[in-house]
């Protein structure tokens, strides 16, 4: 020890002299970095604490053998135009490698309208499929084996009615619902938070959420019913540790109001999932899966009774940060991407979607989106970092780091308690002002030139054409969707259709799992905007309240 100290005295007064360069040396969520970790950084007994990856608490992987034993799944977000474009676009990267999909929906089907509502014009296809019926559905997954390629749908608002149509058309081609393997994003809470693309009120959105787990829960084992989204709120402008408080949060409201309809928390648990942003602060970002894999467990086993390890495990998605490309010098964003792919990789995830370098401009092109699928396997086959498993596990910086952001994370989730959980916080503005505050920070730092994006305030070239071919939804998808839609009306039961639409409100203001009424009306060829329409009469609409 005496040999340690007198090293790290001599250190220290090298350091006094030296000189700096000019810079905040903080994370990109401000919080400032140290300038050597040692093992001083470290409780004592740290190594107990850390574990070893699979087990309890999962601070180094969810499973023993990581991806020794199985690659991450390699997704694509995908989805444009029309349900026949997108189906083609799914085929692409399915030859091209991709090993699970990933379903990207247009701006009126998120907030449940239909192609032809007043609303929808301008917006039909431009940055997601259209889906407007179980006809779409039919189309988007044509000879796509739902039983064998695992399904992600990015989708919230009315999730359950977009679930309830991929459960429909895999049956009518005869695949059981039980052999469906995918998720629905269908996390209502972080809409409200930062994305707010919600329907309904909070109260009566949480009710359907726990609908899909309870349904999911009995009748699809192999579906994860919510894939609980940090991604939108590290997008929104909040730091690191806000994203993993606010994230855990409102997955611990899930898991409460799950116990609360009865379930067993060993039934549902294990069909959780979660969904985190890849940022360009390398090490924070790796802390971040490791420090969230542990809080998960210790709060399901300790608070919530879960006996099973499956229930304790926490499985995640990253995505890289949008947020983070630019749409100057586009083609810098291939580096961002596999730097950040790179964390969300030695940070442990279980899947991973990589964007494209021309996604500020346009939805993604062909060769921009398989650029982007390479980095990943890049990074799987020619780099060895998927040999190992947790490889910085150990490092005095990354254990210090994920130590800091577990306790950052407790702090800000004790305060959401103690505002009487997750919606009433949400009800009184606490998660969006936190955003906010944070979002300005940053953004005046990058402005007085504190922080540096490479080619925005620093290393800016002049103004030229953006060098690669850019995606473009022509008007005549509207069109096409449009007619599609009135042909439907016009040769479906009307009836049934009637029939499904009056079980539907009657089981939504009965507190039935709407889940079976759903896949009814669906089955009739009810619209979208039917289906949100009629749960809109019995659960009413939200007003945001002003928090600024």
């Amino acid at each position: 020890m005496a040999v340690h100290d007198d090293a790290r005295r001599r250190w220290e007064a090298q350091v006094a002299q030296a000189r700096l360069r000019d810079c905040d040396f903080e994370t990109v969520s401000g919080a400032p970095t140290p300038l050597l970790a040692t093992p001083d950084d470290l409780p004592p007994g740290w190594p107990e604490q850390v574990g070893y990856p699979g087990e309890y608490p999962f601070t180094r992987g969810p499973y023993p053998t990581m991806y020794r034993g199985r690659l991450w799944t390699m997704r694509q977000f995908a989805g444009f135009g029309s349900a026949a474009a997108t189906n083609g676009r799914f085929r692409l990267l399915l030859q091209q490698g991709q090993t699970g999909l990933s379903t990207a929906f247009d701006m009126p089907t998120l907030m449940g309208y239909d192609a032809d509502h007043e609303l929808a014009h301008g917006e039909v296809g431009k940055c997601g499929v259209a889906i407007s019926s179980l006809q779409d559905m039919e189309r988007l997954f044509a000879d796509i084996p739902l039983d064998e390629v695992s399904t992600s749908m990015t989708i919230n608002g009315p999730a359950p009615v977009i679930w309830a149509m991929l459960i429909a058309a895999a049956e009518k081609r005869g695949i059981s619902r039980r052999r469906l393997k995918g998720t629905t994003q269908n996390d209502i809470l972080k809409e409200y938070i930062a994305q707010k693309e919600y329907l309904f009120p909070p109260r009566a959105s949480l009710r359907l959420v726990t609908d899909t787990v309870e349904f999911a829960a009995r009748e699809l084992p192999g579906w994860h019913p919510i894939s609980i989204s940090g991604y939108h709120i590290r997008e929104a402008g909040s730091t690191a540790a806000q994203e993993l408080a606010f994230t855990l949060a409102d997955g611990f409201a899930y898991v409460e109001a799950a116990i609360a309809r009865g379930l067993d928390v060993d039934a549902f648990a294990p069909q959780l999932s979660f969904f985190f942003n890849a940022h360009s602060d390398f090490f924070e970002e790796i802390a971040k899966l490791r420090a969230a894999r542990r809080l998960f467990a210790r709060r399901m086993r300790e608070r919530y009774g879960a006996r099973k390890p499956e229930s304790w495990r926490l499985k995640t998605h990253c995505q890289t940060a949008g947020c983070s490309l630019t749409a100057q010098q586009p083609l810098n964003n291939i580096v961002r991407t596999a730097i950040q792919a790179l964390a969300g990789v030695l940070g442990g995830t279980q899947s991973l979607h990589t964007n494209s370098m021309d996604e500020t401009l346009a939805l993604p092109s062909e060769r921009a989106v398989i650029v982007a699928l390479r980095t990943q396997q890049i990074i799987a086959h020619e780099t060895g970092v998927a040999n190992v498993v947790d490889p910085l596990g150990g490092s005095w910086y990354v254990e210090s780091l994920t130590n800091r952001m577990e306790e950052e994370a407790l702090a800000l989730i004790t305060q959401i308690e103690e505002l009487g959980g997750v919606v009433a916080a949400i009800e009184q503005g606490f998660q969006m002002r936190e955003i906010g505050r944070a979002a300005m920070r940053y953004q005046r730092d990058l402005e007085a030139g504190r922080k540096v994006m490479v080619g925005v305030n620093r290393f800016v070239e002049p103004a030229e054409d953006v060098p690669i071919p850019l995606l473009e939804i022509g008007e005549e998808v509207e069109q096409e969707q449009v007619q599609r839609l009135v042909a439907l009306r016009r040769t479906r039961d009307a009836a049934a259709v009637a029939r499904s639409l009056a079980r539907l409100r009657q089981d939504a203001a009965n507190e039935t799992n709407v889940m079976p009424a759903l896949i009814e009306a669906v089955s009739s060829y009810a619209t979208l905007g039917e289906i949100v329409a009629a749960l809109r009469e019995v659960y009413g609409d939200y007003q945001e309240p002003a928090i600024f």
